[in-house]
């Protein structure tokens, strides 16, 4: 395996004042509004022409004092264009491997069948990122995220190729807390293919998901007749029903995992 250090991009931080004169951090999907917005040149008041809405919804918005609807998400994703809709797709609840499932499309750095079958019996190697991401086990928050789309990379590490079947979708990042372990540590890297993420094909497998407020967390899905459950592999870990309304969602299966020697 060989590693490549790599720069991690900076991320759009907007700030503006407050009601009390000093002045917050905006939430990211504000900050994207408002950058789409100047990137056309146009004010608000023709933003909320383009989108059917008011424009005090969208000051509303780049105040960060009111989410879009997904259905908003989605016609500023179409604006957007196809470098940024991802971000407003995916806050609608449209990750990139869902969409590319449902138009049958292949994952990415596996279209290239012609020259395959003529080389060489060598290994191949994919490049992986490892995300400025960490993954939470119960009971220690991970990073707050729904995805794994659009989060930086801190470096790459080149794997063997036969170990990721959707490498596109294969994103590393550490995980934090104990209650995986002795099956996953404290500070192991995991690698998620996010492409699947189907509950009914991953019935005992580990998996990330993703809550609003609980962020990205790693568990073992298990599913008793109609109930799916999160479950650690340390027993004295309370287990999590995925209920209609708990706010979890899967995010992808963990495929692998790497522990430092001690």
């Amino acid at each position: 395996m060989f590693e490549e250090e790599v720069f991690s991009l900076p991320r759009i931080c907007s700030q503006e004042e407050n009601a009390m004169g000093g002045r917050k951090k905006l939430a990211e999907w504000a900050s994207r509004i408002i950058a789409l917005r100047r990137r056309f040149r146009i004010s608000q008041a023709a933003l909320a022409k383009r989108l059917d809405c008011s424009a005090m919804t969208v000051s509303r918005w780049e105040r960060g004092l009111q989410v879009p609807t997904a259905d908003y998400y989605i016609q500023l994703g179409k604006l957007a264009g196809k470098n940024e809709c991802w971000f407003f797709w995916e806050r609608a609840g449209l990750p990139i491997a869902d969409v590319a499932r449902a138009l049958r499309r292949p994952p990415l750095d596996r279209a290239d069948t012609g020259t395959a079958a003529k080389a060489p019996a060598v290994q191949r190697m994919v490049v992986l990122p490892l995300l400025n991401a960490v993954a939470g086990t119960q009971g220690v928050p991970g990073t707050k995220r729904l995805s794994l789309d659009h989060i930086p990379a801190t470096r790459r590490l080149g794997v063997p190729s036969e170990w990721c079947p959707n490498p596109g979708f294969t994103r590393l990042l550490r995980v934090h807390g104990r209650s995986m372990a002795p099956l996953i540590r404290d500070g192991d890297i995991i690698a998620v293919d996010s492409f699947q993420n189907e509950r009914s094909e991953l019935d005992g497998k580990i998996v990330i998901v993703a809550h609003e407020e609980k962020r990205l967390s790693v568990s073992r899905l298990r599913r008793y007749e109609n109930v799916n459950v999160l479950e650690a592999e340390n027993p004295k870990s309370e287990a999590i029903v995925l209920g209609k309304d708990s706010g979890w969602r899967i995010v992808g299966k963990v495929l692998w995992w790497i522990s430092q020697a001690p």
